[in-house]
């Protein structure tokens, strides 16, 4: 009998022992509400963003309740309105385009590689005939882009970037931080993401007037002066009576349990890489399949695996799928039809009417992809490796 892998594939590890101490404090003080302090107390949402702030290198941050709010925000304060065209990743995930559909702009979608980063040559045709202005770039799934051409093209062409780095918070291209090359960065705590306080995002930048607006679109009620990863009260000044507040904020209770997952964030990149490397080299050479490559100057975090079964017919795909499924080996498919679970594409967002994109298409009709969680062990992910070695080689042969 075949060889059945019994890991969970959505088993997260538990939250650090220091943020379950943290969050009973905070339950115990009952001060949930990020404005509800004590005297001379500075609240666990506002120290998160100033840690936040830290680890990415950027001057301010802010903590909301989601890192799809945070996209939504970061798109308002930059001045995006109904009617507006704003450039996205084909290949992403259905908040990112969902941020973009939720304040009425249009979703306009670039194409995708085979290396799974935005086409560059389709971004720059994007730019010229929608006469977009902002670029919503997904890091999707943790592929950087070569981010030193895509800001020339952009910076050329006046379209200001908003980072999506969901799949990228610790890692960077060329040395600098994802996040840290448009105009605003935006992340994710979402349970599957690299730090889990079940939902959650992060807001960053250097430009004090989008920060300003950011801090009171979440809900600051003129209480910002309480946020200590801000921009001055000058900043706030120019703004604070024509900003609408779309309540968002992050809870004290959140910020707590998330606080020590920061500091320990380049110690869980490198046991995710491990796990990535293990599993990439165990499918190397796999006849029929195609890795990603990574460029050396992408260091990236390898929290999930995606692969190719370029040209292969739609059924046997979805036989690989199936029979690695029955031997516990869980994989998400962008070629099916119709969407699953977490799994669509520009295809299934009809709100948005995309345009049949053909070269995406082949390259989404061959994607598996698969989560990494650190409750695997390395001698598991060798298992993972052979039980699709063995279903993909099976089946190769038919194609």
């Amino acid at each position: 009998m075949s060889e059945i892998f019994t890991g969970g594939f959505t088993q997260q590890e538990p939250i650090p022992e220091e943020g379950i101490a943290a969050a009973l404090n905070v339950l115990r003080h009952g001060r949930l509400h990020r404005y509800n302090l004590a005297p001379g107390e500075l609240g666990e949402a506002a120290e998160l963003e100033q840690e936040f702030a830290a680890t990415t290198g950027a001057k301010y941050c802010l903590a909301v309740a989601s890192g799809g709010y945070a996209m939504a925000t970061a798109l308002r304060a930059l001045g995006v309105a109904a009617g507006d065209r704003v450039l996205s990743n084909a290949f992403t995930l259905a908040p990112v385009p969902g941020a973009i559909a939720s304040i009425g702009a249009v979703p306009v979608f670039v194409g995708v590689s085979d290396a799974l980063r935005i086409d560059l040559a389709d971004l720059g045709e994007k730019i010229t005939t929608s006469g977009a202005k902002i670029l919503l770039l997904s890091h999707m799934r943790g592929h950087i882009c070569d981010m030193d051409a895509l800001m020339q093209i952009c910076d050329r062409a006046g379209v200001r970037v908003i980072e999506d780095c969901a799949h990228t918070m610790g890692a960077a291209w060329n040395g600098t931080p994802s996040g840290r090359f448009g105009v605003m960065g935006c992340y994710s705590a979402q349970t599957y993401k690299h730090v889990n306080s079940g939902e959650g995002g992060f807001l960053v930048s250097d430009d004090a007037d989008l920060m300003a607006r950011a801090i009171l679109l979440s809900g600051s009620y003129m209480l910002y002066e309480r946020h200590i990863a801000a921009p001055p009260p000058e900043a706030f000044a120019k703004v604070k009576y024509d900003t609408p507040n779309i309540s968002g904020r992050m809870d004290n209770l959140r910020a707590a349990i998330l606080r020590p997952q920061i500091a320990r964030l380049a110690e869980q990149r490198e046991k995710w890489n491990a796990r990535y490397r293990k599993l990439e080299q165990g499918l190397k050479g796999t006849p029929g399949l195609t890795l990603i490559e990574r460029p050396h100057r992408e260091s990236y975090v390898g929290s999930s695996f995606q692969m190719l079964l370029l040209d292969w017919p739609v059924a046997r795909v979805e036989q690989v799928v199936a029979r690695c499924k029955a031997r516990g080996v869980e994989l998400k498919w962008f070629g099916a039809p119709e969407p699953a679970g977490f799994t669509s594409t520009y295809r299934h967002w009809r709100y948005a009417n995309p345009h049949p994109m053909p070269q995406t298409d082949r390259v989404l009709a061959g994607l598996l992809d698969m989560r990494l969680p650190l409750t695997f062990t390395l001698e598991e992910c060798d298992q993972i490796a052979e039980i699709l070695r063995a279903e993909i080689g099976a089946l190769h042969q038919y194609v």
